[in-house]
């Protein structure tokens, strides 16, 4: 059970609003349990009266109640609800954060040979641009719909190398695409060492999160676009497709260009989809810039967004400063008291002083 309470810009959240009930006690008490009454022993004196007038004082009847000053009774109550409140353990509410749990890392893997330059493709208003033009684009589009995925991204050429680490600012992933050329990692393609370098950023990513303390396993997801054969990889796409599976890396290829080109920048298709059916991925071929942006639709239908999200705002307990305060009240309160009866007893000893010097010059 939650009570809030909103005051000005901050908010309170009593965590045991039960305690409120027993607010009441203290006039429950008072009015119904009988006042606490002392017995003393009392001496009968025959000469009482000359007693009280040698002493100067008035006598009365009866017992006498001791009746406490006002500021004793609102420092009475004022401390008792505090008490109350600390009870309830008021708790401080802080600014909501927001804690994101990333459920993918998805690994994209483009390829920079020469045949990359091919103006095949067009672009939305029809101009003839290069395959990597229209990867770009169409990249660029499909890192919009991966929210809480993790972003990585692995050029190849001659050689692979590693142009993004995983990362979740896709402004960042996206920056770094675009400065991306052909030719700029060489002029062949060396499909199989690209798809082996990925799994060795994936398995370096598992660790770095091991070590971190993070609990839970992350999907790992290669997307791979290519446009030729393999030539000249120290590891075969197909060998790097079983270490794939072997290390739960789905890997989806996505050729670009005709199939039935022949040379260099010919297509593998057998291979590509040897590659992809190892790894449990899916391979998809893409002859324009329409039939590109549908393979990596696919790619997103198959796999969805793994994304949480929680909000959530920081509590701190505030109750152990109304404990303070009571503690510095009652202080207060027992230091005005003992001053009060310091000057009424040396009243009261400066008047019989006066008194008893008074009664020697009568004399």
């Amino acid at each position: 059970m939650n009570v809030w309470l909103s005051l000005a810009s901050l908010q309170f959240e009593f965590a045991h609003p039960w305690w409120f009930v027993i607010l009441p006690l203290p006039l429950v008490v008072y009015f119904l349990v009988p006042a606490y009454r002392t017995r003393q022993l009392a001496t009968k004196v025959p000469f009482f009266r000359q007693l009280s007038e040698a002493l100067d004082a008035k006598p009365t009847r009866g017992a006498s109640q001791l009746s406490p000053r006002w500021w004793q009774r609102a420092t009475l109550v004022l401390s008792w609800i505090l008490v109350v409140v600390a009870l309830a353990k008021p708790m401080v509410l802080g600014e909501p954060q927001t804690r994101e749990r990333m459920g993918r890392d998805l690994m994209v893997v483009v390829d920079l040979s020469g045949s990359m330059a091919e103006q095949d493709f067009s672009s939305d208003n029809g101009a003839q641009i290069s395959r990597l033009e229209a990867a770009k684009q169409v990249l660029s589009d499909f890192s919009k719909t991966r929210k809480g995925d993790r972003l990585g991204l692995i050029l190849f050429g001659d050689a692979a190398f590693v142009q993004t680490p995983f990362t979740a600012d896709q402004a960042v992933w996206l920056a770094l695409l675009q400065q991306t050329d052909v030719a700029m990692a060489g002029q062949s393609t060396h499909l199989g060492d690209a798809m082996g370098l990925a799994i060795k950023v994936f398995e370096q990513s598992a660790q770095s999160r091991l070590a971190a303390g993070e609990s839970g396993s992350r999907e790992q997801v290669a997307i791979v676009l290519t446009d030729g054969n393999d030539t000249g990889s120290f590891v075969e796409p197909v060998e790097a497709a079983k270490v794939a599976a072997a290390k739960s890396v789905r890997i989806y290829m996505i050729a670009m260009g005709d199939p039935r080109t022949v040379g260099e920048s010919a297509l593998d298709m057998d291979t590509i989809n040897q590659v992809a059916r190892l790894s449990g991925g899916k391979a998809f071929s893409a002859l324009n810039r329409d039939e590109l942006e549908q393979a990596y639709a696919q790619v997103g239908k198959l796999e969805p967004q793994l994304y949480e999200s929680m909000t959530y705002r920081p509590k701190q307990s505030v109750h152990h400063y109304l404990i303070a305060l009571v503690i510095v009240m009652y202080l207060v309160a027992f230091g005005i008291a003992s001053f009060q009866r310091y000057v009424g007893k040396q009243a009261r000893e400066n008047k019989q002083r006066a008194k008893q010097q008074g009664a020697r010059h009568v004399r």
